[in-house]
């Protein structure tokens, strides 16, 4: 792999890490009942989904480790 493609895979993975990490934080700030609907609402329910807001709040951790690992590895030169 080339430094360009590791570069363009590590700009990806960032990006989709911010975006589970934002997916988290609106299920821990909005309402189960006002979620927009690709989120899954729950009509009626007052609380908040804290476990799926947790889940992705990790995987967006993990994934912008992963991102900025791609972005700081150098490979060893071959002898």
């Amino acid at each position: 792999m080339t430094a360009q493609e590791r570069r363009l895979l590590a700009t990806v993975v960032i990006i989709i890490g911010l975006i589970a990490v934002v997916v988290g934080i609106i299920y821990y700030t909005v309402e189960a009942k006002s979620l927009p609907s690709f989120l899954g609402q729950l009509h009626g329910y007052t609380g908040h989904r804290t476990k799926r807001g947790l889940v992705a709040v990790i995987i967006g951790v993990i994934l912008l480790a992963g991102g900025g690992g791609l972005l700081l590895w150098r490979p060893r030169s071959r002898r």
